[in-house]
């Protein structure tokens, strides 16, 4: 009889690719139950599961059988020091292209992080591919936190005093911040609480980076300069810029206005407070930063200014080919140098009898150059799906030709604070099929008021649907 039950239950196990923590309680997989607003009241509680939708746009349809890889995705992590001179949460009430330069959660960032590697940690992937903006700001005290809760033990989120100092003090009487301790829904504490050292769980198998545009580049959008780093590591924070000021119109004109501005002799352009200034907020150049993924990954080290593209096998049948897509002269937009695509052509070919899946941090349909590489892609004819972040927005969708599936996955930074989990399995028909499941961070300590917060965020909670439509999260995609 105990042969049967075991039996039994590896037969469910391989029919879903689902999983279950060693204790017997539900880990964070949608297969098994997500969070839900059934009222409406803004308040989340446990609902239902999500089972897996049956995609084939593509053409395929055999039935799923022997299991040839499985791993995970985390995006858009943004694991921030919101307390640094360098951020311009001022920037957010002056509305778009600026929205969102200030949430409600922002604080809690690493312990987001930690909860969601957690959750991750416990569908047991073979290995976990961190699909850029891992950071915010392109700080090394934020790679060094990103590092810590990644390797597991102690990590200690604060930066300049032992205190918070920054926007969402309960002292700060600008009310166009939330402030935990005064504002709804109160949370008194929070912000002191996120400073706190915490023990960190860890990710107990490899993991893989790809570079974006936070990691790089200053909020997202500049390099960095002499002037930055002075600002970043001194004492004054600019809290509210002064009326009048000529703020950036678009990425193209944001380095000229931001030198413009620090080279200043009148100082910072509006209200600012002091705050302890720290050495360790250095900003970073894209070469600075890409030789600290390589090495805190186990990567082996590249030529001075190569950019972040690799390979990495998922097993004996299946291969992933990272990209770097971050513009060195700044922009959030990606761009794939013509380099890059012959590149591409090489890995695909030598990738000839294997399921290749394509990682960027940006989505190569809207990247300059990405289109290239999507038809090297698409010609090749062993790609399986090119996975994506940075949209901070669940999405699946076919492309034609080539016959794979361009995958985005939300972020953490925002609402819904899912990681995905992605099974690739051997299809009756000689295709194959990728089952596809988001994963819920776990909610332990600030991170489950960071997750309450950020569902009621009005830029990026449930307004903005980023957890995308029920085929978006939980798919089984059939590749003929």
């Amino acid at each position: 009889m105990r042969a049967a039950v075991v039996l039994i239950a590896l037969a469910l196990l391989a029919a879903g690719c689902g999983s279950e923590d060693g204790a017997g309680r539900p880990a964070g997989s949608t297969l098994r139950a997500t969070l839900a607003d059934p009222d409406g009241d803004g308040f989340l509680e446990r609902g239902p599961a999500e089972p897996l939708a049956e995609r084939r746009e593509l053409g395929g349809g055999g039935r799923p059988g022997r299991e040839i890889a499985r791993f995970g995705q985390i995006t858009d992590a943004h694991v921030r020091d919101e307390e640094s001179p360098a951020r311009v949460p001022f920037l957010d009430r002056l509305g778009d292209p600026f929205q969102p330069a200030f949430r409600p959660q922002e604080a809690e960032s690493a312990q987001v992080f930690d909860a969601a590697l957690r959750a991750l940690g416990a569908e047991r992937p073979q290995a976990v591919a961190l699909t850029g903006d891992i950071v915010d700001n392109a700080q090394a005290n934020e790679l060094d936190l990103a590092f810590a809760v990644l390797r597991g033990g102690r990590a200690d989120p604060s930066s300049g005093a032992p205190r918070y100092e920054g926007v969402q003090e309960a002292g700060n009487p600008d009310p166009y911040y939330y402030r935990p301790d005064n504002d709804a829904p109160r949370h008194p504490g929070l912000a002191a609480a996120a400073q706190r050292p915490f023990t960190a769980t860890g990710l107990d198998v490899p993991w893989y980076p790809a570079l974006g545009n936070h990691d790089a580049l200053v909020q997202g959008e500049v390099p960095t300069t002499p002037a930055i780093e002075e600002l970043a590591t001194g004492s004054q924070m600019l809290t509210n810029l002064d009326r009048g000021v000529r703020a950036p119109t678009d990425e193209a004109s944001a380095p000229a206005v931001v030198a413009a501005l620090l080279a200043d002799p009148a100082g910072l352009p509006g209200r600012t407070r002091r705050v302890t200034a720290d050495p360790r907020r250095r900003t970073l150049g894209a070469e600075a930063v890409v030789a600290r993924l390589r090495a805190a990954s186990g990567l082996p080290a590249a030529e001075p200014g190569a950019r972040l593209d690799y390979t990495f096998d998922l097993g004996p049948r299946a291969r992933a080919i990272v990209l770097d897509t971050v513009n060195r002269a700044g922009s959030a937009r990606g761009l794939v140098l013509p380099g890059q695509v012959s590149w591409l052509r090489q890995r695909l070919a030598e990738a000839a009898g294997r399921h290749v899946i394509v990682i960027s941090h940006n989505q190569l349909d809207s990247s300059d150059g990405g289109q290239a590489a999507l038809a090297a892609m698409g010609s090749a004819g062993n790609v399986v799906a090119a996975i994506a972040g940075n949209r901070h927005r669940n999405a699946i969708e076919p492309y034609r030709p080539g016959g794979f599936w361009l995958i985005t996955t939300a972020s953490l930074a925002d609402f819904p604070q899912q990681a995905r989990m992605f099974c690739l399995r051997e299809a009756g028909d000689g295709g194959v099929v990728l089952d596809t499941w988001m994963v819920d961070q776990d909610g332990r300590g600030p991170a489950g008021t960071a997750r309450e917060l950020a569902y009621l965020d009005a830029q990026g909670g449930r307004p903005q649907g980023q957890a995308g439509r029920a085929i978006d999260r939980n798919a089984r995609l059939f590749v003929p």
